[in-house]
Formats: C-alpha cells, sequence, structure tokens
C-alpha cells in the first residue's frame, strides 16, 4: 500500500498529505495486529516518507509503542530498532532512542530482554565499538547489581551477544571482569549462565587469559553445590580443554 501510494501520488507533498496521516493513525489502532503490520511495513514507509520527515513525525509514534501494552508490538519495534539507526544515523538515534534500548533490558517478558540483548549487539555493529563503550556498555554493565536475578542474567546475555563486536581488548578489560565477579552470585542460574557465558568469550580472547582467568574460574564453579552450575561448568572447561588440544 505504501508504495502504491508514493507512485499515484507522484510528489514528496502529495505523499505526505495522503499517506502519513493514514501511517500515524494505523500506529495508533486499537488492535495490536494492525500495528504490528504497520511495523513490518515501516522499512518501506522509510523509502517513500524520507529521513527528515521520518524523524519528525514518525518516530515520536515509534517511541510511543516502545512502550506499548502488548508485547509483541515492543518486540517488533525492538526488530526494527537497528534499522531505523542506520537511517538515522548515531547522533539523532543517540538524542532518541538511546534510553529505550538499555529500559527494554528490565522489561518484564524474557523475549522482550532476550531481544533487547541481541539489539546492543547489533547497534554496536552498526556504530562501532567506540560507540558503544560510551553509550551502552556502562549503562549494561550497571545492570549486575540489580537486586532481580532476572535482570543480572540479561546483563551476561548482553554481554555475550556483545563481546564479538567489541573484540578481545574491550571484552578482556571490560566485559570479562563483571561475568568473573558474577560467579559469585547467591542465585545458582546466574552462576549457571556465568559459565554458558564464559564459554562464549573463549574464541574471543587470548589463550592465556582463557588459562589464568576463565578457566580458573569454571574450575571454581565446577565444585558448586548446585548440579545445574557444576554441569555447565563443567561443559565449559570440556570447550576449552578442545579449543586448546585443536591449536
Amino acid at each position: 500500500m505504501i508504495l502504491l501510494v508514493d507512485s499515484y501520488c507522484g510528489t514528496m507533498d502529495a505523499t505526505i498529505a495522503h499517506l502519513l496521516p493514514i501511517f500515524l493513525f494505523l500506529l495508533k489502532d486499537d488492535f495490536p495486529d494492525v500495528r504490528l503490520n504497520i511495523i513490518s511495513k515501516l522499512d518501506q514507509a522509510n523509502q517513500v516518507i524520507g529521513t527528515d520527515l521520518l524523524s519528525q513525525s514518525v518516530l515520536p509514534a515509534i517511541v510511543e509503542l516502545a512502550e506499548d501494552r502488548n508485547w509483541r508490538v515492543r518486540l517488533a519495534i525492538i526488530e526494527y530498532l537497528p534499522l531505523l539507526a542506520s537511517q538515522l544515523g548515531v547522533n539523532f538515534f543517540d538524542d532518541k532512542l538511546g534510553a529505550l534500548c538499555i529500559q527494554w533490558l528490565q522489561d518484564k517478558v524474557y523475549s522482550i530482554r532476550d531481544a533487547a540483548a541481541n539489539n546492543l549487539k547489533r547497534l554496536a555493529e552498526e556504530f562501532g565499538p567506540d560507540w558503544a563503550m560510551q553509550h551502552i556498555i556502562p549503562q549494561v554493565l550497571e545492570m549486575i547489581d540489580n537486586p532481580h536475578y532476572l535482570y543480572r542474567m540479561t546483563v551476561l546475555r548482553a554481554i555475550s551477544q556483545l563481546a564479538p563486536a567489541m573484540g578481545p581488548e574491550i571484552t578482556c578489560s571490560k566485559l570479562l571482569p563483571v561475568v568473573i565477579s558474577a560467579s559469585n552470585d547467591r542465585v545458582p542460574n546466574v552462576k549457571f549462565n556465568v559459565a554458558k557465558v564464559l564459554q562464549s568469550l573463549i574464541p574471543i580472547v587470548d589463550h592465556s587469559v582463557v588459562e589464568n582467568t576463565i578457566r580458573p574460574c569454571l574450575v571454581e564453579l565446577n565444585e558448586d553445590p548446585d548440579v545445574d552450575v557444576r554441569f555447565s561448568a563443567n561443559q565449559a572447561i570440556q570447550g576449552i580443554d578442545h579449543v586448546m588440544m585443536s591449536s
């Protein structure tokens, strides 16, 4: 519909006059399926509307939908965000949307938190490690002290997603120490995920870091009272041994 309207109207002024009011109205429809359908066409709308008008008229509606009561709508917005970021550019994104990316990490719905962690990885890939160090990493790492263990687990998930985009130096200096400290968490589920994250970091960091930092932490977790923590730690240790034998 969006591209057809643009072809029919012929000019940008006509497109604005005919398309944009309908588009904005449907973004606020009472039925979530309607909102979801419109969100799925946002990339096509960008081609018609253009970046300037997108930022002025459509973006406020998108920000509002980021807190939609229906979690599927929030999820659709998250999945669309990296494309929007690439079109709007880093400066505008920082000003309008940066806070939402961190906010989603504390959503009450697991699927939203998981998608938010993946979203951070895609944004770090889009804007680069220096941008991520300034706008993402500090806020994410602060959440490791959140009193709710589910949010602490989300931080670990975000670290595992971000590490490949950040590279070995930042991973070793900023991300790995947070994971190591989380190995002392009082909640077994958190420690279980610590072992999984440490295993995911093995291909990213230097072998000396694996042997001197990651392995000792896993060996300690392998003595944990919780059977699932021990299992996860043992799997990670086997992963290290396999890498070392292959190198």
